[in-house]
Order: C-alpha cells, then sequence, then structure tokens
C-alpha cells in the first residue's frame, strides 16, 4: 500500500503561508514559521492544481517556475487535498478541524443536506459556519494594504466570506485585468499584501487530465502568466506562487460506482466528499459494517477509516472542534492505490471528470512555495 503523506500543519502547510506572510511584513503578533524573507509587500500567486511532482515531472514546459525550484521548497495541503478546503486553510491559517470547511462536499448536521463548499448551494450563513477571524483580517488590522485579485464572481461568494474576508476584493475575468489589478494592489500603502488566484490548470486537469498535452500547454500559459506578475511587482516586493492541490488521473477502468453496487450503499444515508476522498454519513448503528464491507472492495487501494480514527492520525489537524466533527463522514474512504469512487446517481457531474485529488498520495498532497524576491 502507498504510505498516506501526512499534512504538516504548524510548519509546512499551505496554512501556515499567509501568517509567514504576515511576520514577513512585521505584523505584530505574527510569527514566519517558513522563514519566508522579511519585506515590505508580497504577493501570493496560487495556480490552481500545481502539484510539486507535476512541476518537476513538466518541468520544461515551465522555465520561470522552475528556475524558482532551488531556492524553494514543498508544503503539503491539508486533507481533504481540494480547493474549497485549502484556500479556507491558506486564509485562516487554519487547518481544517478548526476552520470547518472539510469537503467539496460536506453534510450539514442540523439539516442533512450536502453543502458544496464550492458553489456554496446550502442555507448556511458562512459566517457562522466559519467562525474565526482570518489573516486577512489580522492584516488589514495592522494596516497593511489586503487585497484578493479573481473572478469578478466570486466577490460575493460563501467561500470568499468564508476564507477571505478582509481583503477587498478586485474581479478581474482575464489575464490583463488580473495584472492590472495586482500591479495597482501591490503599490497601495506603505505595506502591501496581495492575493492572486488562477483555476485553469485545474481545469483542464480535471477536463483532459494532468498528465495530458492539453495540460502541459496550459502549465506554460501559467508559467508565463506567473513571470508577468512577477514583472507587475514593484522591486521591494516578494512573489511567491502555491498551490491548492496536485492532481492524479484515473482511468475508467479504475473507477468503483458506489450507486452500481447495492452492497456499498447498505447503511449509507449520504455519500459526500468527492471521488478520491469520500465522506460516507451512515444509519445509526452500521457504521462497522459499511467499514467492513468496503476494506474488503478496495482492499489495498484505500483507506477506510472510521471518524474518530481519521481525527486520531491528525488529517485535520491537532484537534477538531466540536461543531466541526459531525460534518466528517461517519466513515472515511481515501483513495491511494490507483482508485476512484464515483457515485453516478448521486453526483453524475464527478463522471466526467480524468484528473482527480482529494486523497493523501504525494501526487495529490505535496505542493510547491516557489520564491521570487526580483533580486
Amino acid at each position: 500500500m502507498i504510505v498516506p503523506v501526512s499534512p504538516q500543519y504548524g510548519g509546512g502547510a499551505l496554512a501556515d503561508v499567509l501568517p509567514s506572510v504576515a511576520g514577513a511584513l512585521s505584523v505584530p503578533g505574527e510569527t514566519n514559521l517558513l522563514g519566508l524573507p522579511t519585506a515590505p509587500r508580497y504577493a501570493v500567486l496560487l495556480l490552481d492544481g500545481l502539484g510539486w511532482n507535476l512541476l518537476q515531472r513538466y518541468a520544461d514546459a515551465a522555465p520561470y517556475l522552475s528556475s524558482l525550484i532551488p531556492q524553494s521548497r514543498h508544503l503539503t495541503a491539508g486533507v481533504p487535498s481540494t480547493t474549497a478546503v485549502s484556500l479556507t486553510s491558506l486564509g485562516t491559517g487554519l487547518p481544517p478541524g478548526a476552520h470547518g470547511i472539510v469537503g467539496y462536499t460536506s453534510i450539514v448536521p442540523e439539516s442533512g443536506a450536502l453543502l458544496n463548499a464550492l458553489a456554496w448551494d446550502a442555507p448556511v450563513d458562512p459566517r457562522r459556519w466559519q467562525p474565526h477571524g482570518t489573516v486577512f483580517d489580522r492584516m488589514a488590522a495592522a494596516g497593511v494594504a489586503t487585497r484578493n485579485v479573481s473572478k469578478a464572481r466570486f466577490d460575493s461568494s460563501g467561500l470568499t466570506m468564508a476564507a477571505f474576508r478582509g481583503s477587498k476584493h478586485r474581479g478581474a475575468d482575464t489575464v490583463e485585468d488580473r495584472l492590472d489589478a495586482t500591479r495597482f494592489a501591490s503599490r497601495e500603502g506603505r505595506s502591501s499584501m496581495v492575493y492572486v488566484y488562477d483555476s485553469q490548470l485545474d481545469y483542464i486537469g480535471h477536463q483532459q487530465g494532468a498528465d495530458s498535452a492539453q495540460w502541459r500547454k496550459e502549465l506554460s500559459a501559467a508559467d508565463a502568466f506567473a513571470q508577468r506578475v512577477r514583472s507587475a511587482l514593484p522591486r521591494d516586493a516578494v512573489l511567491l506562487v502555491v498551490a491548492d492541490h496536485g492532481m492524479i488521473d484515473i482511468a475508467p477502468e479504475q473507477r468503483v460506482d458506489v450507486d452500481a453496487e447495492p452492497a456499498l450503499t447498505d447503511g449509507v444515508r449520504v455519500v459526500g466528499g468527492e471521488a478520491r476522498f469520500r465522506h460516507l454519513y451512515c444509519v445509526p448503528g452500521a457504521e462497522a459494517d459499511v467499514m467492513d464491507v468496503y476494506s474488503e472492495r478496495l482492499g489495498d487501494k484505500a483507506l477506510v477509516l472510521s471518524r474518530a480514527e481519521a481525527i486520531a492520525r491528525g488529517w485535520f489537524g491537532s484537534a477538531v472542534e466540536d461543531r466541526v466533527s459531525p460534518r466528517l463522514g461517519d466513515v472515511i474512504v481515501a483513495s491511494l492505490g490507483p482508485v476512484a469512487l464515483m457515485a453516478s446517481r448521486r453526483h453524475p457531474q464527478e463522471a466526467t471528470l480524468i484528473g482527480l485529488h482529494g486523497s493523501l498520495t504525494a501526487d495529490e498532497m505535496e505542493i510547491p512555495m516557489l520564491v521570487d524576491t526580483g533580486n
């Protein structure tokens, strides 16, 4: 069995990036855990889906980004290794057991409905679902001009409110718009921090596969964009390039359809999470039987754990808050081998995806933190 990659909360995870940036910006009370260079201005560019292993594998397609590898390092995503969880860890500086966004989809315990944290499609107040302050809040309170540059439609999203409140959103739907917004935001005030988000690599990876020619072409485009972001910054700014997760391609014959095998739905009320990391919410008393059935069906291709076992492994942080624990599956299935748990009836949109993520393999968990001081 592939050994899962443990999240390195507290000194080597995506959640440590913005607290370290705040420390490097000399924000009082913040600790620069990652040893970032001190500077008055920072830009953090997040390229959705750029795994550390993928960047190394296709370094020739990304000459600028790969040139930064020698003076940089890799981090881990949190668990699960998926966008909504990672972006909230980035913005809050907290692991998912504290901020409470625990998957692409997870149950709302009060109603039994599933919340899609990207679409925010359940009537849940994001400020109550994620009540902690953000690193943006703390930087802004210290006088740092904090900006969030991403697509205009994200301005009023529930995830933005949960993860990035405290920053001023700059809607920018094209590359040129994002560059212009970054150029302006990075020069505001005596100290600034601008966060820039780009989703295209992840989109192409899902649709075409991360090992496809199309993905490599998009990596080259992302590389050029990152270099242009650096050029748009003032000379005293530091650029960090990070990601939220990596990606792995799963072939059709490596997929298990939960909805097509009655044994896999017995005792299961709700199927949440995503194909590489499933939250299974069970009929009371059925947890042990569900674990046995999934363990036998998947063998060494997956870890099948109870909620308590997953928490004890520290997957969601050193502690899981009481309000968060019921959002986790009664049974959690983390794929380690080349397998994905689809749910053709409940989540038909997942069936079309080639590149997937969410679990604890190195390809999914390890992400770059590339540093360019402009020197």
